[in-house]
């Protein structure tokens, strides 16, 4: 059986539009973009992932990728004991 999608294809097509915003200068973090320019692609994306967040698509919370890190590095730190 095939594995569901982490991110719908909703997600994806924001994150591309918000990336090719980025790519032309276009991109602004913030509300309203009124927080400058985005300097990263790294931020671009999440910048994208949250507006798929706030329109409801489905998108992994940042909850749990950021509880999955910390869980990876106890497990590599009990390894290295």
């Amino acid at each position: 059986m095939a594995k569901k999608r982490k991110y719908s294809p909703g997600a994806s097509a924001d994150v591309e539009k918000e990336m090719h915003d980025y790519k032309r200068g276009r991109a602004r973090s913030g509300p309203g973009g009124k927080g400058g320019k985005v300097k990263s692609r790294k931020q671009a994306i999440a910048i994208g992932l949250s507006k798929a967040r706030a329109e409801g698509k489905r998108v992994p919370s940042k909850a749990a990728k950021t509880k999955k890190k910390r869980s990876a590095k106890k497990t590599r730190a009990k390894k290295r004991k």
